[in-house]
């Protein structure tokens, strides 16, 4: 009988430690309630993740940053081989000065048509002197030859004269015309060479951009989370070298049920108590409610059902105070967000703001 008992009472008291232990589980990771104030809900504290990816294929050459590292907008955190696309930009910068000449020659050949044009236009001037001349010659001598002063030869010769003169005005003028189509087929040619030009010096800057782009910089001030690949490694266009966090954007997600969560507007205040640091009260303001619920069945038609409904909660933390304590920023750390549902009452006493000095 000694021995049953003795059994029986072990038996209980590790049923009874084994209860202890799921309560205070329970009180302590499981969902939070709500009443009539508060609503609260446990969350980790998170931060956006920016891939720093390589726009360009190549092996990396170097990563001058290390895991954990602080660094700033711009700060350069890696470099990719750039060897062929050095060779490419020579070759392209060579094409360049190849379409610069041809811009020269063509308007060299442009300035000469002009100049042709200008020779053809004083031809024609002369051509229409000597036009007049024979005519004012031709009236003359068929004055004088009705009269009987000069004989009909010389009149046909200064007839003659003025027919030549009429030709050679009309070839002149149509030396203008050739002239005038020579100078804008040379224009044409200045216009073409122009563009292989631009598109040469367009295609030594896209080559220069691919250069400056194997120099990878930091967008934004945030801490390296972790390097992807290491020096000597071939990443693809577009590969992901590095994972930085953006510590300026800085949030809790945690979850409400339904009653709370319909209650809860984008700029609500809200509180955060970390596992770390429970003497701090941290301010933040709700900048995400989801529109879709999670943790219920497919087919909600039951009200207790409903209440099952658990939506996703993001409250994000005042940019200024993460700028004063961006060295003390840790993301994964436990805690609870608290949410005022009513605004026009007061946060209880161990609620108010107590932040890190």
């Amino acid at each position: 009988m000694v021995i049953k008992w003795r059994t029986w009472l072990v038996r209980g008291g590790v049923v009874l430690a084994a209860g202890a232990l799921i309560l205070g589980a329970w009180q302590r990771f499981g969902p939070r309630g709500t009443n009539d104030e508060l609503a609260s809900g446990n969350g980790r504290i998170e931060a956006v993740e920016i891939d720093v990816s390589s726009r360009v294929a190549g092996r990396v050459k170097e990563i001058r940053v290390a895991e954990g590292e602080f660094v700033t907008a711009g700060q350069l955190l890696a470099v990719i081989e750039t060897e062929v696309l050095d060779a490419q930009r020579r070759q392209a910068e060579a094409q360049r000065l190849q379409a610069e000449n041809a811009v020269a020659t063509a308007r060299s050949q442009l300035a000469q048509r002009k100049s042709d044009r200008a020779a053809a236009l004083a031809v024609v001037a002369q051509r229409n002197a000597e036009l007049k001349a024979a005519n004012t010659q031709l009236s003359r001598s068929e004055a004088l030859s009705k009269q009987g002063f000069i004989s009909p030869q010389v009149v046909d010769n200064d007839r003659t004269r003025l027919e030549s003169a009429q030709a050679a005005i009309s070839a002149a003028r149509a030396q203008v015309v050739a002239a005038q189509a020579a100078i804008v087929s040379a224009q044409s040619q200045v216009a073409g060479a122009q563009s292989s030009a631009a598109a040469a010096q367009a295609n030594v800057e896209r080559i220069q951009a691919d250069i400056d782009d194997a120099q990878l910089k930091a967008p934004r001030d945030g801490r390296i989370q972790y390097l992807v690949v290491q020096p000597g490694e071939i990443v693809a266009a577009g590969g992901r070298v590095i994972n930085l966090l953006d510590l300026s954007d800085v949030y809790m997600t945690f979850f409400l049920p339904t009653a709370a969560a319909g209650r809860v507007a984008l700029g609500t205040d809200v509180r955060l108590v970390l596992d770390a640091a429970p003497q701090y009260v941290i301010p933040a303001r709700v900048s995400f409610v989801a529109s879709e619920a999670q943790f219920t069945p497919k087919t909600v038609e039951t009200a207790s059902e409903r209440e099952k409904l658990m939506f996703r909660v993001k409250a994000q933390l005042p940019p200024e105070l993460l700028r004063k304590h961006m060295v003390q920023v840790k993301t994964g750390l436990p805690g609870t967000a608290y949410v005022r549902l009513d605004a026009t009452r007061e946060w209880p006493t161990r609620l108010q703001l107590k932040t890190p000095p």
